[in-house]
């Protein structure tokens, strides 16, 4: 992967993110000073340098950037890139996104395609050339297994949706980045994430906001043992593992699944071409600062191959109940009240995270809240994801 050149001195300024004494989470930047409607090249290269670096930076005051200007910045964070959104155009996205596409309206903006209006209700006379549009979605939470009743949710009882990445995982590599400006989101009430696991877990947010977790701390709290398995190990994603899970439900804290054997067979997907399955690395290095990420999208995984050294005759696991039982035990650590971020965002604020290092989930809200408007951008990349160790070709 090519990005991680050093960048000069940027003009902007970059300044932690605030947190109690309660929070472990350990990334997270505020920027300010800078707009992003005429950066500079040296600063488009400084602020991919610190998303790199914080793996997620929150830029302040861009209530005047144009969507077109917000597309040309992720190009021009990885110039080499095909041009288009790392899930396809809308058509291939609504016929083939399944899980992702089903559900909810997803509007590409007019003269900027490739940003999607992402929220839910009545967007206005006209945003942006979209006129008269009210977003529809069903409710975040219904794919769970375990269902949330309707009373208890619209009393402000709320849950993580699907922690994942940002990644077709078929075809096109996961983007670098993907960044999500705010337009307008409602400030109150309060809601109560619930884990709703037995584990009693619970968090305090605000509406409207989006949650993060670090799969670089989610490996620094791996037994040296675990990190020499995952170091070696890569997973193979299912083709158009969208639709492949589309049927199956989600635990109650949004990560992974309920074994229920509803996975689809090959024979019932979409045609698929054998050169575009994905086959990953399951830990990701990040290119600047070194670090080593858990980054297994478990959700989408149909196979496993495992070993502890490169000397090794790889395992091959087909047992999906023994491939996410293993990934549980693992990504469920940093799935704690303490380790989870949810960055404020106002109106005119763009956060944008390093997908190769970061899952992030939606958290959804009543509907008589009010409505959400986020302008949502990503590029396929140029060069995926770099392991520890290569995976080798032959297997």
């Amino acid at each position: 992967m090519a990005p991680g050149i050093l960048a000069p001195e940027p003009t902007f300024t970059i300044s932690p993110m605030p947190k109690t004494s309660k929070e472990k989470h350990n990334f997270g930047a505020i920027i300010e000073n800078i707009d992003l409607g005429s950066i500079s090249d040296s600063d488009v290269k400084a602020l991919a340098n610190a998303i790199w670096t914080h793996k997620l930076v929150v830029v302040k005051g861009q209530k005047d950037l144009l969507p077109i200007k917000q597309w040309e910045l992720v190009t021009r964070f990885d110039p080499k890139a095909p041009l288009v959104h790392s899930h396809g155009d809308l058509k291939t996205f609504n016929k083939q996104g399944g899980l992702l596409s089903r559900g909810r309206d997803v509007f590409g903006i007019p003269g900027a395609e490739n940003v999607r209006l992402i929220g839910k209700g009545y967007q206005g006379d006209d945003h942006f050339g979209l006129k008269d549009k009210t977003v529809h979605k069903e409710l975040a939470h219904l794919w769970h297994h375990d269902k949330l009743p309707e009373e208890v949710f619209n009393d402000g009882h709320t849950r993580f949706q699907r922690w994942h990445i940002d990644a077709p995982l078929y075809a096109r590599d996961p983007a670098w980045f993907t960044t999500l400006r705010c337009f307008k989101r409602p400030m109150e009430p309060e809601l109560t994430i619930h884990w709703d696991d037995g584990s009693d877990q619970t968090m305090k947010t605000e509406p409207g906001l989006t949650a993060f977790i670090s799969n670089v701390q989610a490996y620094d709290l791996m037994t040296d043992e675990e990190k020499r398995v995952a170091d070696h190990s890569w997973v193979e994603y299912a083709p158009h593992p969208y639709q492949w899970m589309g049927s199956c439900k989600s635990k109650s804290s949004g990560l992974g699944l309920v074994n229920e054997g509803k996975e689809k067979t090959l024979e019932e997907l979409s045609p698929y071409d054998e050169k575009y399955v994905k086959r990953y690395p399951m830990v990701w290095v990040n290119p600047v600062t070194g670090e080593r990420a858990f980054m297994v999208h478990g959700i989408c995984v149909r196979r496993a191959f495992m070993r502890s050294s490169v000397d090794e005759e790889p395992s091959v696991v087909e047992d999906l109940k023994e491939i996410r039982a293993w990934l549980a035990k693992i990504q469920e650590r940093v799935l704690r009240p303490e380790y989870v971020m949810l960055p404020k965002v106002e109106e005119g604020d763009i956060v944008m995270w390093a997908n190769y290092q970061m899952f992030h989930t939606a958290v959804d809200y009543p509907d008589h809240y009010g409505a959400r408007t986020m302008h949502q951008a990503n590029i396929g990349a140029s060069s995926g994801p770099v392991g520890p160790v290569p995976i080798p070709m032959s297997v």
